[in-house]
């Protein structure tokens, strides 16, 4: 009973997988998939095992300190190190802000084409605003469950469906053909899960009601759940395009030729289907964006005024943030992404991950309670986090 009732309290980590699992990763299990057919579904799983250990570390030091990860930077790090945090801050959810308006309006756009696809991502964009401001996080959490079930269900009925000689037949791929396409794999792993908004995590751990160390077994148990559903819907798309083998296509629109080659091999219905899993990927991620991001920038300004603000969503500072997210990246729709701030996004970028592996091996071995510091299974795994997101980042400066 006691099992069943815990169950029953899970939520936070279906929404931070959910929030995590873009646009980008959907397009990155695409294309390996028709270009390397099921091969890759390992690193899928790797990287999902990463990120549920990172989250791990980021619960772990919030239940058994009190304070969210971002307070323990502001009292433990260099001033300098928060201040490259608040400009990646700013510029990512700039950008994250555009993409996934973007791919919201394609995904709409394709189901229903009597709007454009801009015109489709504003309306996301104003919708998800609405349910933030106005709904309890009970009805937002309620919202991403049904999301993270519909994009689900909708991939595993096409797998349920699917002709799997054929899939097994894809999935014959040298390791020449993966080393050719070690970009991809790296694609693959450190895209799962999300970035930045593991950080979310913590406030909406707040608002489950989890805050202190009895409920970090929980905390573990959702996390769990949460990621092996995100990974095995990664590997769903992976299996998926293995089978269809899309026309080579750009970013987001192979997902379009996905579906239309789904509707051709099984039936006209399994196009819609994928494009409503698509969509609900997709929005899952818009929606997750706009309710917890702007926690993040609520926490850096209550902590450096050394305010006693209450972190939520009727704070100012909250609500300010999130027209920052919703409303100004509307503009790159229509006037594409400025070369300089794709640069400095991506520099940013590659050294975050590794700050938040590297601060948490710190954190949770030296400062934290000591009945909650970091075993050797944790601390080797995220020592493999570090190593990984440090080789991605480098590779990016060597390219």
């Amino acid at each position: 009973m006691k099992q069943l009732r815990a169950l029953t309290l899970i939520g936070p980590g279906f929404v931070v997988a959910a929030t995590g699992l873009g646009a980008g990763d959907l397009v990155a299990a695409a294309v390996s998939g028709a270009s390397l057919g099921t091969s890759l579904l390992w690193a899928i799983a790797f990287g999902a095992l990463i990120k549920l250990a990172l989250n791990e570390g980021l619960a772990r030091w919030q239940l058994g300190s009190g304070t969210t990860l971002l307070a323990g930077w502001l009292q433990y790090l260099p001033r300098w190190m928060n201040y490259y945090f608040l400009v990646y801050l700013c510029i990512w959810a700039f950008l994250v802000g555009a993409a996934l308006m973007a791919a919201c309006g394609l995904a709409a756009n394709a189901l229903f084409p009597q709007l454009s696809i801009n015109s489709w991502a504003s309306l996301h964009s104003i919708l998800a605003i609405v349910l933030v401001l106005f709904g309890r996080y009970s009805l937002f959490e309620q919202a991403m469950k049904i999301l993270i079930l519909l994009m689900f269900a909708t991939v595993m009925a096409a797998l349920l469906a699917s002709d799997w000689s054929s899939i097994a037949d894809s999935s014959s791929t040298t390791l020449n053909d993966i080393n050719q396409h070690f970009n991809l794999v790296m694609a693959l792993i450190g895209g799962v899960g999300g970035s930045v908004t593991l950080l979310c995590y913590g406030y909406w751990m707040r608002e489950k009601g989890w805050h202190n160390a009895d409920s970090l077994g929980l905390a573990r148990v959702d996390l769990t759940i949460a990621y092996t559903i995100t990974a095995l819907f990664g590997m769903g798309i992976m299996i998926l395009a293995a089978q269809s083998a899309p026309a080579s296509e750009s970013g987001t629109h192979i997902l379009l030729a996905m579906a239309d080659q789904l509707g051709v091999l099984l039936s006209p219905i399994f196009k819609e289907l994928f494009l409503i899993g698509v969509w609900a990927a997709v929005f899952s991620s818009m929606l997750g964006v706009w309710q917890g991001v702007p926690y993040i920038f609520t926490d850096l300004s209550a902590q450096w005024r050394k305010n006693v603000e209450t972190v939520d969503t009727r704070n100012s500072t909250y609500r300010l943030a999130l027209l920052y997210i919703a409303i100004p990246p509307i503009a790159l729709l229509y006037m594409g992404k400025p070369v300089w701030l794709i640069i400095l996004y991506s520099v940013t970028g590659a050294l975050f991950m590794p700050f938040l592996a590297l601060t948490l091996l710190y954190l949770n071995n030296r400062i934290i309670i000591p009945a909650l510091r970091y075993g050797k299974l944790s601390n080797v795994a995220i020592v493999l986090a570090l190593l990984v997101f440090t080789f991605i980042g480098g590779q990016y400066f060597l390219s």
